[in-house]
């Protein structure tokens, strides 16, 4: 039977880590309360990354209750699932999940995850992540009103 530890090779750790899955997502993936961004690592094993705000959980005590059960649900998953850096946001209403619903979501999201991992070919990321507005030109259909 493999180990189910949850060691530090498998957490994101510093904020370069994190700035890395924000500006190059490839996978995103919600379930309710919860969204995963995730992108491709060299390691060989997945990383994941916390951030669970006040503004959608109030109180320390739900947030560290979602963390401890999102932490349990990637020590039993984190075998079956890909080579990517994973960073978990919660959104609001994930206060309203009991911890059995809340499994099931994170269930649903690294099945999800694993699925469109496998669909896409190593080193090529996914188009499902459009780009910020920023970050592209205008297209053929799009009308940029003159400055003048």
């Amino acid at each position: 039977m493999p180990r189910q530890s949850f060691p530090r090779r498998l957490r994101l750790l510093t904020a370069g880590d994190y700035r890395q899955v924000f500006e190059n997502a490839s996978f995103k993936v919600h379930g309710k309360g919860l969204m995963a961004l995730a992108t491709p690592n060299d390691l060989g094993h997945p990383r994941i990354g916390l951030v669970i705000s006040k503004k959608s959980l109030r109180r320390a005590v739900d947030r560290n209750r979602v963390k401890r059960l999102v932490r349990e649900s990637i020590r039993f998953q984190q075998h079956r699932l890909p080579a990517v850096d994973i960073v978990i946001l919660s959104r609001r209403g994930v206060g309203d999940l009991d911890n059995e619903t809340l499994h099931r979501q994170l269930f649903g999201m690294w099945r999800r995850l694993t699925r469109e991992a496998q669909k896409t070919p190593a080193g090529h990321p996914s188009s499902s992540v459009a780009p910020s507005s920023s970050d592209r030109s205008p297209r053929k259909h799009e009308h940029i009103p003159s400055q003048g």
